[in-house]
């Protein structure tokens, strides 16, 4: 392991830490980007609705997994943090067999159920078969999502953050280059995407595996680890199955809001996956040092660091407001030259919405910047649950304002209603902490 975040100064333990996160979900973003570009210069509007849909789809589906993954490593960052070993290596094993069992549930109930899936997202007629065609190969890639997002966790939660960064560089570059290959030279249209993503997948997920296994020995569980503990089996599911419902809820309600997209047809379809990955873009970073945030307070609460937690607090804030309203800047005023990068210009509609999205949406991404550092902060103190409160009503609004007035207001009130939902979360847990958490005294237990 590269480091732990116990020691020396809080604000650089906390970037160092975030960096090879950050970067690596750069590379996450910048393939699905890729995807996006191809399939819309090469495939067509319709394709590219396809894709979307389906990448918010997978998204939800990726983030039971990565749900499950964070929240035991919250666990493992603590048992560390304590220097507890043996109990850490124990939870190693049952994490590892726990979620690797739901994971392959999860795969065979998506290829079972994928036509109900796909009624339920309302895709049109025109695109559905293209989705189901992308759908059914990508589903194949769940196993490989578990086994990647695992050993992620498991060397993040002890301050390894690098090494996922290198395998998932190598994973990046390996979908570009089939994209263009399957797709512009073998001509094997949308499931030629789709294979690209899942080979890309099964590499990273590979290389991760072994990486650990010669590398890592002293990480790995020895014989007297490998068996099942209530007691630590308890503590995984009450810090993975709350982080897992936090993820799923969040995903779950962009979901809803993918099928209230698509009822307003192909065009918006399309404008919606634009922006969204221009979105996911341009705050992806806060998100990422949320979660190395989550990963500092974990370690330093199992090392009874109280100290560093409220100046890791306190900076951190800081830190994220200065990016999000430099990032917020860029996106508004850029917003147009950002959609024609995937858009042809001559489809105007397209462009509009996009941008009328961007324009509504972008200009608060502190809402949401703030809202990933406070799900952070309520993991590493040991209270998910918070963060699902949090998550409830940050998608709730959206859900709730979307569905009640989208057909008065048509798509503004669905993009307005995302920031709206964030600032009201935000306002919440703010009072929570302020009230009740370890800043006002100095205790986290």
């Amino acid at each position: 392991m590269d480091k732990d975040l116990i020691q020396g100064n809080v604000t650089k333990s906390i970037i160092f830490f975030s960096i090879p996160l950050i970067i690596g979900n750069l590379l996450q973003q910048l393939y699905n980007i890729t995807d996006t570009l191809i399939v819309g210069q090469y495939l067509g509007s319709q394709a590219l609705a396809a894709v979307g849909s389906a990448f918010t789809l997978m998204t939800f589906l990726t983030s039971i997994i990565l749900g499950l993954c964070m929240g035991s490593g919250i666990l493992f960052s603590m048992l560390y943090g304590a220097d507890e070993t043996d109990k850490m290596k124990v939870a190693f094993f049952v994490a590892f067999v726990s979620i690797g069992m739901l994971s392959l549930v999860l795969q065979l109930l998506c290829m079972l159920g994928i036509h109900p899936i796909l009624h339920f997202l309302n895709i049109p007629k025109d695109v559905y078969d293209q989705t189901f065609q992308y759908l059914i190969i990508v589903f194949g890639g769940i196993i490989f999502t578990f086994l990647f997002n695992y050993f992620s966790s498991l060397l993040r939660a002890l301050g390894n953050s690098k090494t996922p960064l290198y395998f998932l560089g190598i994973s990046a570059m390996i979908n570009i280059v089939l994209d263009i290959f399957f797709i512009a030279q073998v001509h094997m249209g949308i499931q030629g995407a789709a294979f690209a993503t899942v080979i890309a997948q099964a590499v990273s997920a590979f290389l991760m595996a072994i990486y650990v296994w010669k590398k890592e020995q002293e990480l790995l569980p020895q014989r007297q680890h490998c068996h099942f503990d209530r007691q630590i089996f308890k503590k995984i599911q009450a810090f993975s199955l709350l982080t897992c419902l936090q993820q799923s809820i969040m995903n779950f309600g962009i979901l809803m809001i993918q099928g209230l997209v698509n009822s307003f047809g192909v065009m918006t379809m399309s404008a919606f996956t634009v922006a969204v990955k221009i979105d996911a873009f341009a705050y992806m970073p806060v998100q990422d040092f949320g979660n190395a945030f989550s990963t500092f307070i974990a370690q330093n609460k199992g090392a009874r660091r109280d100290d560093r937690i409220v100046q890791g607090v306190k900076n951190s804030f800081v830190l994220s407001s200065l990016f999000c309203v430099i990032i917020s800047l860029l996106v508004f005023f850029n917003a147009a030259t950002l959609m024609g990068l995937f858009i042809s210009p001559q489809e105007t509609e397209i462009i509009r919405l996009g941008v009328e999205y961007l324009h509504i949406e972008g200009s608060f991404y502190i809402g949401i910047g703030w809202l990933f550092l406070l799900y952070g902060y309520y993991r590493g103190i040991g209270k998910p649950g918070m963060s699902v409160v949090l998550t409830i009503v940050s998608l709730g609004t959206r859900v709730f304002l979307s569905y009640a007035l989208a057909h008065i207001y048509g798509t503004t009130i669905i993009w307005a209603s995302i920031p709206i939902g964030w600032l009201l979360a935000d306002l919440i847990g703010i009072l929570v902490m302020i009230r009740k958490g370890g800043n006002r005294d100095g205790k986290y237990d």
